[in-house]
């Protein structure tokens, strides 16, 4: 993380300090607002996440999933911009926010049926209990026309910009530096910029697309991409909670109020592969990863709530929650068992469609065609 860079919004050192930069000066008054409560909510996200993050894991070494794409490192963007929404927002996720769609009501369990291969989407984004969360979007960046187009239907239905702050609507949209090169994003901004649409492009630069560095993405810092495009943009240190809360309060705050959208480049780091399918021995050092350590948000986070009186009773609590949720997502997961034949081709089309029944009969054949009729 460059430490010359004057914009950088931090409140956290990696030590767990308070030392506002300078850059966080403007967001210091909501931080200050915060109760001990809040701050050990941001605590339990973070922690609570990291063993259901491990469980998964390992559930897809053993078999359990075909693939887990790990969040570790990376809570403190993810927990603390979730908690800066608003129940009536809308939150478009990658396929990484995994704390965030259980911040906003989504059952863990039903991120792992996807990895899995048990259903298309997980879950529900109409359904209330899911608070508004769209489904994982595993194509790069296509996400970020979603988002946009639904920002643009808030404004053609006047759901922003009233001054009712309570009914007001705003859009966050997840995305990482490798999806920031694809060519949906850049659309999606334009049109976001044009229609001044209610929107926070919320960018987690974990430092690598898979295994292309940043720095050979981009040569200049990602967030300026925004202002490029006329929206006002923001570099935060994306490994404080605090700072990645304030700061996307604050963005989202504006653009539900008619102001236009906003971008948030979080700097931060995957301590873990880019999926269960990679190595990232292969292209980055282990100096480098540990440089990243010590920067770890839940440490960071943990030496903050210590300096300020937290008990060791809540740390204890916290720790018994994430073995608790550990389990049961282990114990729930080894009781999915498989798919039936007919889910595949369930929701694919609204109507029914003729090559759907074709391709669900010719299955049927060629599974007949094995011994014992079944593959």
């Amino acid at each position: 993380m460059p430490p010359e860079d004057r914009s950088l919004v931090r409140f956290l050192e990696a030590d767990g300090t308070f030392a506002p930069s300078s850059a966080a000066e403007p967001y210091r008054a909501a931080v200050d607002a915060l109760s001990d409560a809040d701050l050990e909510t941001f605590y339990r996200d973070m922690a609570v996440i990291r063993a259901f993050d491990v469980q998964a894991t390992n559930l897809q070494r053993q078999g359990q999933l075909a693939l887990w794409p790990p969040s570790y490192g990376q809570e403190a963007a993810q927990v603390g911009s979730a908690r800066a929404a608003r129940t009536q927002d809308h939150i478009f996720p990658s396929y990484r926010e995994h704390v965030v769609t259980k911040i906003r009501g989504v059952d863990p369990v039903d991120i792992i049926r996807v990895m899995r291969g048990l259903s298309h989407g997980g879950w529900d984004p109409t359904d209330p209990k899911n608070g508004n969360t769209h489904i994982y979007t595993l194509v790069l960046g296509s996400q970020t026309l979603h988002a946009t187009g639904f920002g643009m239907g808030l404004v053609f239905d006047g759901r922003c910009g009233t001054g009712d702050a309570e009914r007001d609507e705003a859009v966050i949209v997840y995305y990482g530096d490798g999806a920031s090169s694809q060519g949906d994003v850049h659309e999606a901004m334009v049109f976001a910029a044009s229609y001044r649409t209610p929107e926070v492009f919320f960018l987690q630069n974990n430092q690598w697309a898979i295994s292309v560095p940043v720095a050979t993405q981009s040569r200049s810092p990602l967030y300026k991409r925004g202002e490029g495009y006329g929206m006002p943009s923001t570099f935060v240190d994306g490994n404080d909670v605090l700072a990645s809360w304030a700061v996307t309060r604050a963005a989202l705050d504006e653009a539900r109020a008619g102001e236009g959208p906003r971008a948030i480049e979080a700097m931060t780091y995957r301590l873990g592969a880019h999926t269960t399918s990679d190595d990232p021995t292969k292209y980055r050092t282990s100096d480098e990863e540990e440089s990243w350590r010590r920067r770890d948000p839940i440490a960071r986070m943990r030496a903050f709530l210590l300096a300020r009186g937290a008990s060791e009773a809540f740390f204890a609590d916290v720790d018994a929650e994430s073995r608790a949720l550990a389990d049961d997502v282990r114990t729930r997961t080894n009781a999915l068992g498989g798919l039936d034949r007919d889910e595949m081709f369930a929701h694919v089309y609204s109507e029914q469609h003729p090559l759907i029944d074709e391709q669900r009969a010719w299955l049927a054949d060629y599974e007949a065609s094995f011994e014992g009729g079944a593959s």
